[in-house]
């Protein structure tokens, strides 16, 4: 699957995981579907959605004959820097202007930054799949993508007093 391809492909799950729980109230998608505008809401929905893309990638590319050796340290390596992607895009604007943008700028904006994360994920993973990693880089891909997921997961039942829990 190419790199624009994938970013649409994520770009769609993204929006299910933001828009699919409010429009069911399904507790049972809590865990990995946006509960809130909250910025650690939409980090989560872009891991998920950036891993479910993967998941589909790997089901539509398993059957070739040539297989990238580094499929899944490349994914998990590159789910797992997603959130912090959006993260270094999305506040490019308040770093640069210092205010907020007009309502319609800034859903554009939003668009524009889950947009390029996708493709910034699909560089990265591009970039070191056909590199055989090391087992040790692997184990620590590995745990970060764990610990991510443990976060994310966790974090929707617990909130903790950062302010990166708060809805903006």
């Amino acid at each position: 699957m190419g790199i624009l391809a994938k970013t649409l492909l994520y770009l769609g799950l993204f929006a299910l995981l933001h828009f699919g729980y409010e429009a069911t109230g399904w507790e049972v998608l809590r865990p990995v579907f946006g509960g809130s505008e909250s910025v650690f809401e939409h980090l989560k929905m872009g891991f998920f959605a950036y891993l479910f893309a993967s998941l589909l990638e790997f089901g539509s590319l398993r059957r070739r004959p040539v297989f990238p050796r580094g499929f899944w340290f490349s994914r998990l390596l590159a789910t797992w820097a997603i959130p912090w992607m959006i993260v270094t895009t999305w506040y490019l604007v308040p770093g640069l202007f210092g205010r907020p943008l007009p309502l319609a700028l800034e859903l554009a904006w939003a668009l524009g930054v889950t947009f390029l994360s996708g493709i910034f994920g699909g560089v990265l993973e591009r970039g070191v799949e056909d590199e055989r990693s090391s087992p040790f880089a692997l184990r620590v891909v590995l745990v970060l993508f764990s610990v991510a997921a443990f976060f994310f997961v966790w974090f929707t039942y617990r909130t903790p007093w950062v302010d990166l829990f708060e809805i903006p």
